[in-house]
């Protein structure tokens, strides 16, 4: 019985990782960073390759630089690929975590479009758009092919709403 509840027992980092999300969504994202390495510092570069995947992905979000948000991203992207992987294969989360690379590759194709790195971006779209398979019809499913396209267009220079941000500026006639 006591095997039975701990399997079901939600996970606490997985937790606390939530709860500081909460935080960074109601507007304190300086102090959701601060939380956010500190649950780092304590979960470790060779720590459950899930919640190094879950906390990365979000920490990038408090980012103020691009290079900085590009290194979190990336940490995120080779945590998932460890559960993907054979050696976490049999992990009871790798499944959900491949629903999650639609989004790690859109982040990484944002974080290089930033940068000015357009054909890495491009590459990190396509990797997304081939891994949108794995999305649900659900509203985070629609959220991400929203965002897919609308990073598409900008790469492409379509989108009417871009700022001009996304490259370099267009010369005038």
């Amino acid at each position: 019985m006591a095997e039975g509840q701990e399997q079901t027992a939600p996970d606490a980092v997985l937790t606390r990782i939530g709860q500081v999300v909460m935080l960074h969504h109601a507007g304190d994202r300086e102090e959701a960073r601060h939380r956010f390495l500190d649950l780092w510092a304590e979960i470790g570069e060779h720590g459950d390759p899930l919640h190094r995947c879950t906390l990365a992905h979000y920490l990038a979000d408090t980012q103020d630089d691009p290079g900085d948000e590009l290194a979190w991203d990336l940490r995120a992207l080779t945590a998932a690929e460890e559960l993907a992987g054979d050696r976490f294969a049999g992990h009871e989360s790798a499944p959900a975590v491949r629903a999650l690379y639609p989004s790690l590759h859109l982040d990484l194709a944002a974080d290089y479009a930033r940068l000015g790195r357009r054909e890495a971006a491009r590459v990190h779209l396509r990797r997304a758009r081939s891994a949108a398979d794995a999305l649900g019809d659900d509203r985070y499913g629609d959220g991400v092919r929203a965002a897919l396209s609308r990073l598409e267009l900008r790469l492409a220079g379509e989108d009417p709403h871009d700022s001009g941000g996304w490259g370099p500026p267009r010369q005038r006639p």
